[in-house]
């Protein structure tokens, strides 16, 4: 906002009883003008009724000439003249708007014409704007420096101001022009604005509507009502183009459930007496329903055949009438004939309304047109993105036959470079012939170019950090360049990438990367995380990709990942080897180095309409990795997956997916009781991929529980609340898992639209499982009824062999305190806590949880909370009821 100098504000005039500023419903008024001075009356006797002008003289003026001034006038010397000539005169000088007062003063015959200029003005200052900056209204104001000052431009200027008000809802608002006096006749022009309130619908009342309810229609409209639950729309603001499109909504709506009378009688906006809500009032009209009587198709091209063309019509007689319907087959017909090359094919649908059986017969004509093709592709708007580039993602050359099916892939496959403005088209114009046609292709580049830091917290990870910088479209070329960071209490990573979609221009992707990452894998312990290893992978990997046919693709791979897997020495170890009664034979086995050779392929099959959120299409993937080419590590690993969605109208998306698979283990056993699949390669399953469950929480684990042994002959297992959680819960995963979901989208209303609120149910059923059984191990203090003894478990400290201490009975059967504890055997250990170790979850029965979860675009990121419940678990599996994301961008 502007301000005047001080020294200038006690100068600064208030045009106000001048200019008068209007209100939000009326452009504004200004003032009268000010009435020129009339010319004194001469006496009677002294000039007869017509006099010649001797002479002309102008005064008063400082920036015009006075020969300038002369030539707006009709007056010459010479000149016969009356009291009409001398007013037409002074209402020439007032059409100039060069002069804020003029008089002409008549002396037997010696005109003088004085005049007193506008001033100048120096600036053009905007008071009071911050819902709308300073960009959006001057470009509107006519108003600028240098310019002479004139009453019309002010009022046109605060008309432009208060109109730009208008169109954002604020009918409230008034524009107040004042003017500060400077010297040399000059001007400041101020508008203070106040722009008031944003105007709200309160209401909008329909009348008329029997057939449905104000709620129903008032759904199908943009515009809508003031309340709790729209506070934060901004359709809840008035705007004469949202009602005038909001009839022709309501008017769709009607006609697509067959109301072909259907009209708006009337559509009134009425403003509030404080200026700041609305009430709408619809009148409706419905009229009778109709439906579809006769149905046919007329063709006047060869290709086309009328009888084969009707039988795929969507619409059949009996059916309730539909206009949506109609405009969709005139569109299928479109496309269906752009399929024979035939790119302006002109179809017209007939309509023939009978009012007394309530029935409408439609004839679909497709006139005759000549078969089309590609004369010339434009491709405009590229400065960086090299003409190739977009080229080579045309489905159609020059000289084919045009094709509607090519235009709509080529569309979508530039979109999905992501290099463009969204939803291009392609635009289709005549050639030289009636037979050619032109393909433009007008682009808008954006920013490839990424660098992004996130931070957030996540139920699983905890605290989340992520650097990463990308260029989508490196050199113009379509090449991808990354390098990336992440961190989290239990994971971080770094990676460089390296793309190029085209190899030597050909239609072969190849691309690389090298990456380290560590990663802590844990368990709980009750609701407390404890690290179990951690496991270090430096690697690298090169990959290449070729299309098959337009949607199904090859990818072929190959990688090599050196591996470190550890456990903490001061928890798990004994010496200088793994302690099997601390971390478990399962987890002994894992640590060591080893290397894997990988070479895999992908098969994959993809017509989803959007790969981030489809609403239509399905994809099938299968792939399989062989490591064995070298290395430690000996396997054939293979997955099957694919998804379907459907469409179930009024924004009703439902996803159905599944997925498998199953690792093949070649060579022998790291030890003879463990599995050919080492820990760190086989498969897991849980939170995220299986909501309701823990992270890891389905399949097989070893649980291990303390054991109360006060009484030796009947020692207790300990469990939890539960009877399923013990001291410590490993899960082992499996060779083998399978998952499938059912999740339904469901649309909420414009407000929680705009929000990016997108709730959904769900239904998720899977299970992993198959691996050997681990040795167990169980270690309690007992009472050897044989013998009478009480044995403990001991450890030597050098040599780390465990053997029992003995507490010999007295004669009366009380312990004689030797060898109590194995403390007090001689150069042992303190006794370990008694416990005993479990195997559960070891088999294919599907684990099935229910829930609902909402996904939301919040201002700090992507947000994203489930509540799911498990319906069926088998022993031993962790479940979880409450989960979240959530991640910002700064």
């Amino acid at each position: 906002m502007n301000s005047v100098a001080s020294h200038k504000l006690s100068a600064r005039t208030q045009l106000s009883a001048l200019l008068m500023a209007g209100t939000m419903l009326a452009t504004p008024v200004m003032a009268q003008e000010v009435a020129p001075p009339t010319v004194p009356a001469p006496a009677p006797e002294a000039a007869p009724a017509a006099t010649t002008v001797k002479s002309i003289t102008v005064v008063g003026n400082q920036r015009l000439e006075a020969q300038t001034i002369l030539s707006y006038l009709r007056l010459r010397v010479g000149q016969q003249y009356d009291r009409s000539v001398l007013d037409q005169a002074l209402k020439d000088l007032a059409a100039t708007e060069l002069f804020k007062d003029f008089q002409i003063t008549d002396n037997a015959g010696a005109l003088q014409i004085q005049v007193t200029e506008n001033p100048v003005i120096n600036r053009v200052i905007l008071e009071g704007n911050k819902r709308l900056k300073e960009d959006k209204i001057r470009p509107e104001i006519k108003l600028a420096p240098r310019q002479i000052f004139t009453r019309s431009k002010v009022r046109a200027d605060v008309a432009r101001i208060i109109e730009l008000y208008k169109r954002q809802g604020r009918f409230a608002a008034t524009v107040e022009p004042k003017m500060v006096s400077l010297d040399q006749n000059r001007v400041d022009v101020v508008f203070e604005i106040n722009e008031g309130p944003k105007s709200k619908v309160r209401q909008i009342n329909i009348i008329g509507n029997e057939k449905f309810s104000d709620g129903e229609l008032k759904g199908e409209m943009a515009t809508k009502q003031s309340s709790l639950m729209t506070i934060l729309s901004s359709n809840t603001s008035y705007d004469p183009d949202r009602l005038a499109y909001d009839q022709q909504k309501l008017r769709l709506f009607y006609l697509s459930n067959g109301y072909a009378d259907f009209r708006v009688i009337s559509a009134v906006a009425e403003l509030t007496s404080n200026k700041q809500d609305f009430i709408i009032t619809y009148v409706v009209e419905e009229g009778e329903r109709y439906k579809f009587s006769d149905v046919d198709v007329k063709s006047e091209i060869r290709d086309f055949q009328p009888e084969m063309l009707k039988k795929l019509l969507p619409m059949h007689t009996g059916d309730w009438y539909d206009a949506k319907l109609v405009e969709d087959t005139v569109e299928s017909l479109s496309e269906t004939a752009g399929l024979f090359g035939y790119a302006f094919a002109d179809i017209n649908p007939e309509f023939r309304r009978d009012p007394e059986t309530r029935t409408m017969a439609i004839t679909f004509n497709v006139a005759e047109s000549p078969r089309t093709y590609v004369e010339r592709i434009d491709v405009n708007g590229n400065t960086l993105t090299h003409d190739k580039v977009v080229r080579r993602e045309f489905r159609l050359n020059e000289g084919d036959a045009f094709n509607s099916f090519g235009i709509k892939r080529t569309e979508s496959r530039i979109n999905s470079l992501g290099y463009f403005q969204e939803n291009l088209e392609i635009e289709r114009k005549e050639g030289t012939t009636p037979d050619r046609i032109i393909l433009e292709t007008n682009v808008e580049e954006k920013p490839t170019g990424e660098l992004s830091l996130s931070a957030g917290f996540s139920s699983i990870e905890n605290f989340l950090l992520q650097a990463s910088i990308r260029q989508r479209n490196f050199r113009g070329l379509g090449q991808q360049l990354q390098a990336s960071v992440n961190y989290s209490s239990y994971s971080k990573s770094i990676e460089l990438g390296f793309t190029e979609p085209y190899l030597f221009d050909r239609n072969i992707s190849v691309g690389g990367s090298i990456y380290r990452r560590d990663l802590n894998s844990f368990n709980f312990i009750n609701n407390d995380r404890r690290t179990t290893f951690q496991q270090v992978t430096t690697g690298a990997q090169i990959n290449a990709g070729v299309p098959l046919t337009e949607f199904m693709s090859f990818f072929a791979r190959y990688s090599i990942n050196f591996d470190d897997v550890t456990l903490d020495k001061g928890i798990y170890y004994f010496g200088n080897e793994c302690d099997p009664l601390v971390a478990g034979r399962y987890l002994c086995d894992a640590i060591g180095n080893r290397t894997t050779s990988l070479l895999g392929y992908t098969l994959a099959y993809d017509d989803r309409d959007n790969r981030l959120r489809p609403t239509r299409g399905q994809s099938l993937s299968l792939s399989q990795d062989f490591a064995g080419l070298g290395g430690s590590v000996k396997y054939v690993r293979t997955r099957l997956s694919g998804s379907k969605h459907f469409n179930l109208g009024s924004r009703f998306i439902l996803n159905l997916s599944a997925e498998g698979g199953y690792i093949y283990p070649f060579g022998s056993r790291p030890t003879p009781t463990s599995d050919k699949v080492r820990l760190t390669d086989r498969f897991f399953l849980g939170e995220p991929q299986m909501r309701g469950f823990d992270i890891r929480g389905v399949g097989p684990r070893v649980i291990r529980y303390s054991v109360n042994n006060s009484d030796p002959v009947n020692p207790i297992v300990v469990t939890d609340a539960n009877g399923d959680r013990g001291q410590i819960d490993d899960a082992l995963g499996g060779r083998a898992y399978y998952q499938g979901r059912l999740e339904l989208d469901i649309p909420l209303g414009t407000g929680a639209k705009e929000l990016g609120l997108r709730p959904s149910i769900f239904l998720d059923v899977g299970s992993v499982f198959s691996v050997r059984k681990p040795a167990l191990t169980t270690l309690a203090n007992f009472f050897d009824s044989a013998d009478g003894l009480t044995k403990n478990l001991c450890r030597n400290p050098d040599t780390g062999q465990q053997v029992f201490a003995t507490n010999t009975p007295n004669g009366d059967g009380t312990p004689s305190g030797q060898y109590t504890t194995c403390a007090t055997a001689n150069g042992f250990t303190s006794n370990l806590a008694p416990f005993e170790e479990r195997f559960f979850g070891d088999t294919w029965m599907p684990r099935v949880s229910i829930g609902a979860g909402v996904n939301w675009n919040s201002p700090f990121g992507p947000f994203r909370i489930d509540f799911a419940y498990a319906l069926r678990k088998e022993e031993g599996d962790d479940t979880k009821r409450f989960s979240f994301n959530v991640g910002t961008q700064f």
